[in-house]
């Protein structure tokens, strides 16, 4: 293994939050991990993780979705950056200011209110990661964002679009085209 990459999933763990908007990170991460072929998540609770070891194209990939709750996902990359001794951290999570399908990729950018990314940036000390934000901005906005967030997700349809186009993002990342990923998918 030449390099290594840590990829992190956010969302919420337990039953009652399994298809909620705020859940997008670990259904994305779900997808890639399905369609590359990754064994089943394991939890390690030393580091508040559930993990999936594998490769792509002969790069050693961790796929992490944190079991801390969403406000505390900083807490478990912090470990997870350590334990695995990487600073390649991809973060995909949900985002109320994208229309509903779309994707943006997004490094060194503030995290817009977005608590998951306020709580991994005051952890690791740096907004030096690569984002896959997804988008989840129903037609009319709504009043209370975070209700918003922990309903259960309609549209999976749309769902299944992202989760392509976040596989294809993630595939380029992977193949050192990160610019390349950000022209294609940041329109």
């Amino acid at each position: 293994m030449k390099y290594m990459f840590l990829i992190a999933g956010l969302g919420n763990p337990g039953e009652k939050y399994k298809d909620t908007w705020h859940n997008m990170g670990f259904l994305a991460l779900d997808s890639f991990s399905k369609e590359n072929n990754f064994p089943e998540f394991e939890l390690k609770k030393i580091l508040k993780t559930e993990i999936s070891e594998g490769t792509v194209d002969g790069e050693k990939i961790v796929l992490a979705k944190p079991q801390t709750f969403m406000n505390m996902s900083g807490l478990a990359i912090g470990l997870l950056l350590k334990h695995y001794k990487t600073k390649n951290l991809i973060v995909l999570h949900d985002d109320i200011d994208l229309p509903f399908g779309t994707i943006r990729i997004a490094r060194n950018r503030g995290s817009a209110g977005h608590k998951g990314v306020e709580s991994i940036v005051s952890n690791i000390k740096t907004n030096d990661f690569l984002r896959i934000r997804l988008g989840m901005q129903p037609a009319k906005k709504p009043e209370n964002a975070e209700d918003f967030v922990l309903r259960k997700i309609n549209g999976k349809d749309k769902l299944k679009e992202i989760f392509k186009n976040t596989n294809s993002a993630l595939l380029m990342i992977l193949k050192r085209k990160e610019s390349e990923a950000m022209t294609q998918f940041n329109k």
